[in-house]
């Protein structure tokens, strides 16, 4: 009788468990670091650290923190126009101090730059963050 290669390995099923349950855990911890990172964001502005965990209010706190009006929350529901909101993260960077490359960051890489915007030493300015530094003389 011959046998195959799943027959010699316990036949295949299961075995993936554990590397589920890994992923899982890890999954949870990037969720949980991400609702601390937003809730300390929230609060750095001046706005409720909760409402980082509201749906659909912590984008208009959000849009509020971004200096955005709050209409733009209607834009999520149009076709194409919720690609509006590429420039919230730049605009959170520069509410806080930060470049563009820190906003590029916040966009593409969310886990590891709001987490440095969060508990870093970076402090909203909110409106006076739009006019550039100036070098005393």
């Amino acid at each position: 009788m011959e046998t195959t290669g799943m027959e010699m390995h316990g036949g295949g099923g299961g075995g993936g468990g554990a590397g589920l349950v890994i992923f899982g855990i890890v999954y949870l911890a990037i969720i949980g670091l991400m609702i601390a990172s937003m809730w300390k964001v929230y609060a750095k502005a001046g706005q409720p650290g909760w409402a980082a965990i509201v749906p659909v209010y912590n984008i208009i706190v959000l849009l509020k923190i971004a200096g955005r009006p709050t209409w733009w929350l209607a834009l999520l529901f149009v076709p194409f126009a919720g690609l509006a909101f590429i420039v919230i993260p730049f605009d959170l960077a520069k509410k806080f101090g930060k470049s563009g490359g820190f906003g590029a960051g916040l966009l593409l890489l969310a886990p590891i730059f709001y987490p440095i915007l969060a508990f870093g030493s970076a402090q909203y300015v909110g409106a006076g963050a739009a006019l550039p530094a100036r070098a005393a003389a």
